[in-house]
Protein backbone atom coordinates (compact mmCIF):
# COMPACT_ATOMS: atom_id res chain seq x y z
CA UNK A 1 0.00 0.00 0.00
CA UNK A 2 1.12 3.29 -1.00
CA UNK A 3 2.18 5.21 2.36
CA UNK A 4 0.70 8.32 0.92
CA UNK A 5 -2.55 9.65 1.63
CA UNK A 6 -3.99 11.98 -1.24
CA UNK A 7 -6.05 14.88 -0.83
CA UNK A 8 -8.12 13.36 -3.78
CA UNK A 9 -7.46 10.57 -6.40
CA UNK A 10 -9.07 11.32 -10.02
CA UNK A 11 -10.16 7.99 -11.57
CA UNK A 12 -9.90 8.68 -15.11
CA UNK A 13 -8.02 11.34 -16.94
CA UNK A 14 -10.98 12.50 -19.84
CA UNK A 15 -11.34 16.02 -20.15
CA UNK A 16 -13.15 16.25 -17.36
CA UNK A 17 -10.88 14.37 -14.66
CA UNK A 18 -8.06 17.00 -16.06
CA UNK A 19 -9.85 20.17 -15.27
CA UNK A 20 -10.70 18.44 -12.02
CA UNK A 21 -6.68 17.96 -11.54
CA UNK A 22 -6.12 21.61 -12.91
CA UNK A 23 -8.36 23.02 -10.20
CA UNK A 24 -7.56 21.04 -6.76
CA UNK A 25 -3.86 21.01 -7.71
CA UNK A 26 -3.62 24.61 -7.93
CA UNK A 27 -5.93 24.61 -4.59
CA UNK A 28 -2.65 22.94 -3.18
CA UNK A 29 -4.46 19.71 -2.52
CA UNK A 30 -2.52 16.70 -3.07
CA UNK A 31 -3.84 15.33 -6.14
CA UNK A 32 -3.20 11.97 -8.39
CA UNK A 33 -4.65 11.24 -11.79
CA UNK A 34 -5.26 7.61 -12.56
CA UNK A 35 -6.15 5.89 -16.07
CA UNK A 36 -6.23 3.16 -17.53
CA UNK A 37 -5.36 4.57 -21.19
CA UNK A 38 -3.67 7.45 -22.75
CA UNK A 39 -4.79 10.74 -21.10
CA UNK A 40 -7.61 12.05 -23.25
CA UNK A 41 -10.41 9.27 -23.00
CA UNK A 42 -12.72 9.52 -26.12
CA UNK A 43 -10.38 12.69 -27.24
CA UNK A 44 -8.35 10.36 -28.62
CA UNK A 45 -10.70 8.70 -30.94
CA UNK A 46 -11.90 12.18 -31.95
CA UNK A 47 -10.52 13.48 -35.32
CA UNK A 48 -11.85 17.03 -34.82
CA UNK A 49 -13.24 19.20 -32.10
CA UNK A 50 -14.97 22.72 -33.95
CA UNK A 51 -17.39 23.43 -30.48
CA UNK A 52 -14.70 24.05 -27.69
CA UNK A 53 -14.40 27.86 -26.60
CA UNK A 54 -10.89 29.30 -28.13
CA UNK A 55 -10.32 26.40 -30.68
CA UNK A 56 -12.54 26.63 -34.01
CA UNK A 57 -10.67 23.50 -34.95
CA UNK A 58 -8.55 21.51 -33.53
CA UNK A 59 -8.34 17.61 -33.35
CA UNK A 60 -9.33 15.47 -30.23
CA UNK A 61 -5.51 14.33 -29.67
CA UNK A 62 -4.01 17.56 -30.02
CA UNK A 63 -6.44 19.15 -26.92
CA UNK A 64 -5.95 16.01 -25.15
CA UNK A 65 -2.36 16.61 -24.98
CA UNK A 66 -2.74 20.39 -24.40
CA UNK A 67 -5.28 19.64 -21.67
CA UNK A 68 -2.51 16.70 -20.12
CA UNK A 69 -0.26 19.32 -19.67
CA UNK A 70 -2.13 21.54 -18.31
CA UNK A 71 -3.20 19.44 -15.80
CA UNK A 72 0.65 18.67 -14.65
CA UNK A 73 1.11 22.14 -14.58
CA UNK A 74 0.06 22.81 -10.81
CA UNK A 75 1.80 19.95 -9.14
CA UNK A 76 -0.65 16.98 -10.03
CA UNK A 77 0.40 13.63 -10.18
CA UNK A 78 -0.21 11.15 -13.05
CA UNK A 79 -0.03 7.21 -12.69
CA UNK A 80 -1.50 4.61 -15.65
CA UNK A 81 -3.20 1.76 -13.66
CA UNK A 82 -6.48 0.07 -14.22
CA UNK A 83 -8.99 0.77 -11.00
CA UNK A 84 -10.56 -2.63 -9.94
CA UNK A 85 -11.92 -0.99 -6.70
CA UNK A 86 -12.93 1.91 -3.87
CA UNK A 87 -13.22 0.64 -0.63
CA UNK A 88 -14.96 3.58 1.77
CA UNK A 89 -13.78 3.59 4.65
CA UNK A 90 -15.12 6.79 5.86
CA UNK A 91 -13.24 9.94 6.29
CA UNK A 92 -10.40 7.45 4.76
CA UNK A 93 -10.92 6.14 0.76
CA UNK A 94 -9.12 3.05 -0.55
CA UNK A 95 -8.28 2.41 -4.09
CA UNK A 96 -7.13 -0.57 -5.55
CA UNK A 97 -5.67 -0.88 -9.05
CA UNK A 98 -3.32 -4.38 -9.75
CA UNK A 99 -1.02 -4.63 -7.45
CA UNK A 100 -1.32 -0.74 -5.93
CA UNK A 101 -3.00 0.02 -3.22
CA UNK A 102 -4.08 4.18 -2.70
CA UNK A 103 -5.59 5.82 0.39
CA UNK A 104 -7.22 9.32 -0.29
CA UNK A 105 -9.61 11.72 1.60
CA UNK A 106 -12.02 12.11 -1.57
CA UNK A 107 -12.70 10.70 -5.31
CA UNK A 108 -13.57 12.05 -8.38
CA UNK A 109 -14.68 9.17 -10.71
CA UNK A 110 -14.16 10.22 -14.21
CA UNK A 111 -14.09 7.11 -16.16
CA UNK A 112 -15.94 7.77 -19.17
CA UNK A 113 -17.86 5.64 -21.53
CA UNK A 114 -16.64 2.36 -23.53
CA UNK A 115 -18.42 1.77 -27.15
CA UNK A 116 -21.23 -0.87 -27.03
CA UNK A 117 -21.12 -3.17 -29.13
CA UNK A 118 -23.75 -5.37 -32.17
CA UNK A 119 -23.92 -8.62 -30.36
CA UNK A 120 -23.76 -10.14 -33.53
CA UNK A 121 -21.78 -13.50 -34.97
CA UNK A 122 -18.44 -12.60 -36.28
CA UNK A 123 -18.43 -8.93 -34.50
CA UNK A 124 -15.79 -10.60 -32.11
CA UNK A 125 -14.36 -12.91 -34.26
CA UNK A 126 -13.31 -9.86 -36.50
CA UNK A 127 -11.74 -7.55 -33.77
CA UNK A 128 -9.00 -5.72 -35.65
CA UNK A 129 -9.39 -7.94 -38.70
CA UNK A 130 -12.23 -5.68 -40.01
CA UNK A 131 -14.34 -4.70 -37.17
CA UNK A 132 -13.64 -1.24 -35.71
CA UNK A 133 -15.20 1.17 -32.92
CA UNK A 134 -12.15 4.21 -33.69
CA UNK A 135 -11.80 5.38 -37.13
CA UNK A 136 -8.97 7.85 -36.35
CA UNK A 137 -7.27 4.73 -34.93
CA UNK A 138 -7.82 2.45 -37.92
CA UNK A 139 -9.20 4.59 -41.06
CA UNK A 140 -5.94 4.61 -42.92
CA UNK A 141 -5.79 0.69 -42.57
CA UNK A 142 -8.31 0.85 -45.60
CA UNK A 143 -7.21 3.02 -48.10
CA UNK A 144 -9.26 2.65 -51.27
CA UNK A 145 -11.57 0.32 -49.21
CA UNK A 146 -15.40 -0.18 -48.79
CA UNK A 147 -16.23 0.25 -45.47
CA UNK A 148 -19.83 0.26 -43.50
CA UNK A 149 -20.57 2.72 -40.57
CA UNK A 150 -23.39 1.47 -38.08
CA UNK A 151 -25.53 3.60 -36.14
CA UNK A 152 -26.53 7.19 -36.34
CA UNK A 153 -25.53 9.63 -33.97
CA UNK A 154 -23.08 12.38 -34.12
CA UNK A 155 -20.04 9.94 -33.54
CA UNK A 156 -21.46 7.74 -36.80
CA UNK A 157 -21.98 10.87 -39.13
CA UNK A 158 -18.59 12.62 -38.17
CA UNK A 159 -16.77 9.37 -38.32
CA UNK A 160 -18.31 8.19 -41.75
CA UNK A 161 -17.22 11.42 -43.09
CA UNK A 162 -13.74 11.24 -41.53
CA UNK A 163 -13.23 7.58 -43.07
CA UNK A 164 -13.87 9.23 -46.50
CA UNK A 165 -10.32 10.24 -46.43
CA UNK A 166 -9.14 7.10 -46.92
CA UNK A 167 -11.90 4.67 -47.97
CA UNK A 168 -13.25 4.51 -51.94
CA UNK A 169 -17.34 4.42 -50.52
CA UNK A 170 -18.70 4.40 -47.05
CA UNK A 171 -22.44 3.29 -46.51
CA UNK A 172 -23.74 4.14 -43.21
CA UNK A 173 -26.52 1.76 -42.05
CA UNK A 174 -28.97 3.65 -39.68
CA UNK A 175 -31.45 1.01 -38.05
CA UNK A 176 -34.14 4.56 -37.97
CA UNK A 177 -35.48 6.95 -40.65
CA UNK A 178 -33.96 9.55 -39.43
CA UNK A 179 -30.55 10.67 -37.52
CA UNK A 180 -30.57 11.79 -34.05
CA UNK A 181 -27.69 13.38 -34.81
CA UNK A 182 -27.27 17.03 -35.05
CA UNK A 183 -28.36 18.37 -38.27
CA UNK A 184 -25.20 20.95 -39.46
CA UNK A 185 -23.13 17.28 -39.40
CA UNK A 186 -25.96 15.25 -41.11
CA UNK A 187 -26.14 17.60 -43.69
CA UNK A 188 -21.99 17.25 -44.38
CA UNK A 189 -22.33 13.88 -44.41
CA UNK A 190 -25.45 14.01 -46.85
CA UNK A 191 -23.43 15.95 -49.10
CA UNK A 192 -20.45 13.89 -49.09
CA UNK A 193 -20.06 12.08 -52.74
CA UNK A 194 -18.62 9.32 -50.92
CA UNK A 195 -21.47 8.63 -48.86
CA UNK A 196 -24.35 6.36 -49.06
CA UNK A 197 -26.93 6.02 -46.62
CA UNK A 198 -29.03 2.80 -46.36
CA UNK A 199 -32.30 3.23 -44.00
CA UNK A 200 -34.18 1.18 -41.72
CA UNK A 201 -31.41 -1.33 -41.81
CA UNK A 202 -29.67 -3.90 -39.11
CA UNK A 203 -26.58 -5.72 -39.54
CA UNK A 204 -27.16 -10.13 -38.74
CA UNK A 205 -23.97 -11.16 -38.93
CA UNK A 206 -20.13 -10.40 -39.86
CA UNK A 207 -18.30 -12.71 -42.24
CA UNK A 208 -15.04 -13.08 -43.81
CA UNK A 209 -12.16 -15.30 -43.64
CA UNK A 210 -8.66 -13.89 -42.68
CA UNK A 211 -10.78 -10.56 -42.31
CA UNK A 212 -14.51 -9.02 -43.11
CA UNK A 213 -15.65 -9.29 -46.81
CA UNK A 214 -19.48 -9.11 -46.27
CA UNK A 215 -22.30 -8.17 -43.75
CA UNK A 216 -25.72 -9.58 -43.60
CA UNK A 217 -27.96 -6.92 -43.27
CA UNK A 218 -31.97 -6.78 -42.70
CA UNK A 219 -34.22 -4.34 -43.54
CA UNK A 220 -36.01 -4.18 -40.78
CA UNK A 221 -39.41 -2.76 -42.33
CA UNK A 222 -39.67 -4.84 -44.98
CA UNK A 223 -37.91 -7.77 -43.90
CA UNK A 224 -35.80 -8.23 -46.83
CA UNK A 225 -31.81 -10.12 -46.21
CA UNK A 226 -29.16 -9.40 -48.34
CA UNK A 227 -25.60 -9.65 -48.19
CA UNK A 228 -23.68 -6.72 -48.41
CA UNK A 229 -19.63 -7.09 -49.35
CA UNK A 230 -17.55 -4.61 -47.65
CA UNK A 231 -13.81 -4.29 -46.34
CA UNK A 232 -14.63 -3.10 -42.67
CA UNK A 233 -16.90 -2.45 -40.45
CA UNK A 234 -16.88 0.64 -37.84
CA UNK A 235 -19.49 0.65 -35.12
CA UNK A 236 -21.25 3.70 -33.52
CA UNK A 237 -24.80 2.34 -32.03
CA UNK A 238 -24.11 4.20 -28.41
CA UNK A 239 -21.62 3.85 -25.13
CA UNK A 240 -21.88 1.99 -21.74
CA UNK A 241 -20.44 3.73 -18.75
CA UNK A 242 -17.00 2.21 -17.14
CA UNK A 243 -18.21 1.41 -13.67
CA UNK A 244 -18.15 -2.21 -13.12
CA UNK A 245 -15.19 -0.90 -10.16
CA UNK A 246 -17.96 0.78 -8.06
CA UNK A 247 -20.27 -1.94 -8.14
CA UNK A 248 -20.06 -2.48 -4.29
CA UNK A 249 -20.18 1.37 -3.66
CA UNK A 250 -24.31 1.34 -4.67
CA UNK A 251 -23.75 4.84 -6.54
CA UNK A 252 -25.61 3.75 -9.85
CA UNK A 253 -28.57 2.99 -11.25
CA UNK A 254 -29.72 -0.34 -12.59
CA UNK A 255 -27.06 0.23 -15.97
CA UNK A 256 -24.42 1.61 -14.30
CA UNK A 257 -24.51 5.52 -14.82
CA UNK A 258 -23.49 7.29 -11.71
CA UNK A 259 -26.03 8.66 -9.66
CA UNK A 260 -25.33 12.29 -8.70
CA UNK A 261 -26.94 15.66 -7.80
CA UNK A 262 -26.23 19.16 -9.39
CA UNK A 263 -23.25 19.73 -7.53
CA UNK A 264 -21.46 15.71 -8.40
CA UNK A 265 -22.04 14.34 -5.18
CA UNK A 266 -22.42 10.71 -5.29
CA UNK A 267 -24.36 9.68 -1.62
CA UNK A 268 -21.30 8.52 -0.55
CA UNK A 269 -19.33 12.15 1.28
CA UNK A 270 -15.73 12.58 -0.33
CA UNK A 271 -16.53 10.32 -3.71
CA UNK A 272 -17.88 12.57 -6.35
CA UNK A 273 -18.38 11.19 -10.29
CA UNK A 274 -18.58 13.93 -13.56
CA UNK A 275 -18.80 13.73 -17.26
CA UNK A 276 -19.83 10.59 -19.03
CA UNK A 277 -19.85 8.33 -16.68
CA UNK A 278 -22.93 10.30 -14.77
CA UNK A 279 -26.37 9.69 -15.41
CA UNK A 280 -28.42 11.70 -17.99
CA UNK A 281 -25.04 14.22 -18.24
CA UNK A 282 -24.34 16.26 -21.49
CA UNK A 283 -21.83 13.77 -22.93
CA UNK A 284 -19.62 17.02 -24.47
CA UNK A 285 -15.90 17.91 -23.98
CA UNK A 286 -17.04 21.50 -22.51
CA UNK A 287 -19.52 19.55 -19.97
CA UNK A 288 -17.09 17.22 -18.72
CA UNK A 289 -14.79 20.42 -17.94
CA UNK A 290 -17.67 22.17 -16.83
CA UNK A 291 -18.20 19.05 -14.41
CA UNK A 292 -14.36 18.58 -13.29
CA UNK A 293 -14.83 22.41 -12.15
CA UNK A 294 -17.54 21.75 -10.00
CA UNK A 295 -16.31 18.57 -8.25
CA UNK A 296 -13.01 20.30 -7.58
CA UNK A 297 -14.50 23.15 -6.02
CA UNK A 298 -16.71 20.60 -3.73
CA UNK A 299 -13.32 18.33 -2.92
CA UNK A 300 -12.15 21.81 -1.18
CA UNK A 301 -15.35 22.51 0.60
CA UNK A 302 -15.72 18.83 1.98
CA UNK A 303 -11.87 18.62 2.88
CA UNK A 304 -12.41 22.09 4.62
CA UNK A 305 -15.52 20.36 6.39
CA UNK A 306 -13.63 17.39 7.40
CA UNK A 307 -10.43 19.42 9.17
CA UNK A 308 -13.43 21.93 11.39
CA UNK A 309 -15.12 18.51 12.09
CA UNK A 310 -11.71 17.06 13.12
CA UNK A 311 -10.83 20.25 15.07
CA UNK A 312 -13.43 19.62 17.63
Amino acid sequence: MSHSIYDVIIIGAGPGGMTAAVYTSRANLKTLILDRGVPGGQLQNTEEIENFPSYSHISGPDLAQKMFEHSLRFGARYEQANVEDIVNEGNIKVVYAGNKTYQTKSVIIATGTKYKKLGVPGEEEFSGRGVSWCAVCDGAFFRGKALVVIGGGDSAVEESVFLTKFAKKVTVLHRRDQFRAQPILVERMLNNDKIDVIYDTVVNEIIGEDKVTHVLIENIKTGEKKSFPVDGVFEYIGMNPVSDFVKNLNITDEEGWIITDNRMKTNILGIFAIGDIRQNAVRQVVAATGDGCIAALEVQHYLENQLILEAF
